[in-house]
């Protein structure tokens, strides 16, 4: 475990100062990453650490393969010509083929071989916004020189698991699309612990150390600054609680001028289509926008 940090605080006035903590990067490889942050005052190092390590195991983004379509093959329990696998097992390897994906929007890879020999991750196609970060990954084995393997695949984005009658709503899928079941959480394990530290002569304050294993498709540090804007986001929404009108509440009426109510809507400068908008609502007057609800703008 780590040794403990003792940081000198400066010069407090009357005996108190606000201390600011700071993380640090203690190890971060494709597979693993381990931060420590502190110091923390009692109690806080639980209450950050139990959060992350939830998102982290649960709504990280991800890519995953949700369905495929093999040439020849209508359903699972049929068998591919010149393959060693049946199609219920060429669908678990399939499962385990991890995609790193450069954009967010959906996409195709393919995987066409032929001849004796074994198929690997590695043997599919992919485009500039995939990469298969497993190429090792064995799929398939071909047992003859006559023997051909297509495959078409699509590719997603989401997070945490879904399984595959939930995947596009393919709880009836067309002949011929198989549903796989969709990995989509890069975050493999999460472990945090609370330590005591110091600071000073002060000793009740706390570290804690995170450590995250991926499956190679994110880095660990890049999983925990996701997980952190995910929980800062929503914790946002309590920020603004004393923002938010409440329901039904009328708007307060606007007073102006009666030059500006009689401002034709031309000279709002509003685009083409909004003005249109509202000419075809039969107003053509400032005033007569402000007396607009909210349900009619």
């Amino acid at each position: 475990m780590l040794d403990t940090l003792i940081l000198t605080p400066g010069t407090p006035e009357a005996g108190t100062e606000i201390l600011k903590p700071e993380i640090r990067v203690i190890e971060s490889e494709d597979t693993y990453g381990k931060v420590a942050v502190e110091p923390l005052s009692r109690g806080f190092g639980l209450t950050i650490g139990n959060p992350l390590r939830r998102i982290l195991l649960s709504s990280t983004n991800g890519s995953a393969i949700t369905w495929v379509k093999i040439d020849d093959v209508v359903h699972e329990y049929a068998a591919v010509p010149g393959v060693k696998e049946e199609v219920m097992e060429l669908l678990l390897n399939i499962k385990r083929i991890r995609i790193r994906s450069q954009s967010e929007r959906a996409g195709k890879m393919r995987l066409d071989v032929t001849g004796e020999g074994r198929v690997c991750a590695g043997d599919i196609s992919t485009s500039s916004d995939f990469e298969i970060v497993n190429p090792e990954l064995h799929i398939a084995t071909l047992d003859s020189n006559d023997a051909r393997l297509s495959i078409e695949f699509n590719v997603e984005q989401g997070v945490g698991y879904q399984v595959a009658a939930q995947n596009d709503g393919l709880s009836n899928p067309p002949v011929g699309v198989l549903p796989v079941d969709a990995v989509f959480n890069p975050v493999r394990k999460v472990n945090y612990n609370v330590e005591r530290t110091r600071v000073g002569s002060i000793t009740d304050y706390e570290r804690l150390v995170m450590e995250v294993w991926t499956d190679g498709t994110i880095r660990a540090v890049e999983a925990i600054q996701q997980a952190a804007e995910n929980l800062v986001n929503h914790f946002f929404l309590f920020s603004n609680v004393n923002r938010v009108d409440e329901e039904g509440a009328e708007r307060a009426p606007v007073v102006v001028s009666p030059e500006i109510y009689q401002t034709p809507i031309e000279k709002l400068e509003l685009s083409p289509r909004t003005l249109n908008c509202l000419k075809r609502s039969h107003v053509s007057k400032v005033g007569e926008v402000l007396e607009m609800s909210d349900d009619e703008l």
